[in-house]
């Protein structure tokens, strides 16, 4: 192989309370992997494996000597598209029912699409969206975009 395929196949969450999040995850409905318990956990959601991975162990992997986060928002969000605007409505309340922090209501936005932005117990933060040219396949894997 000569370059990096252009895929996405995992992406890591460095938690400071693993059980904390785990839960959290585990009451919006989604299936934990097999084998995860609290070094390292994981779901998969439509074609890429969400894990979470205890932050110190992460920070020495991917950052050897790097100061960790203090806290706050790192910069990075991660989104769930759904499949009508209605259904932003429905999962954002559905996410704050099992525990996540209001960060902006439901509303449409100047691209023509719907969302809302919440965060998890450790506040990393998920965009809930809606976008008319998004295309999911079976597995809810998104296949086109635009």
């Amino acid at each position: 192989m000569d370059a990096l395929p252009s895929r996405l196949s995992v992406v890591t969450v460095g938690t400071r309370d693993m059980g904390r999040l785990r839960s959290f995850y585990r009451s919006l409905g989604w299936p934990e992997s097999p084998g995860s318990d609290d070094s390292w956990s994981a779901f998969l959601l439509g074609g890429v494996l969400f894990a979470l991975f205890p932050l110190p162990e992460l920070a020495a992997e991917a950052a050897p000597g790097v100061p960790g986060p203090a806290g706050g928002w790192s910069g990075v969000t991660l989104a769930c598209n759904v499949d009508s605007r209605a259904e932003v409505d429905t999962a954002f309340a559905a996410a704050v029912a099992a525990g996540a922090t209001v960060v902006a209501e439901p509303t449409d936005r100047p691209w023509g699409g719907r969302s809302a932005y919440i965060a998890d117990p450790e506040g990393n933060r998920w965009e809930i969206a809606w976008a008319g040219t998004a295309r999911f396949d079976e597995r809810g894997a998104l296949v086109s975009f635009g």
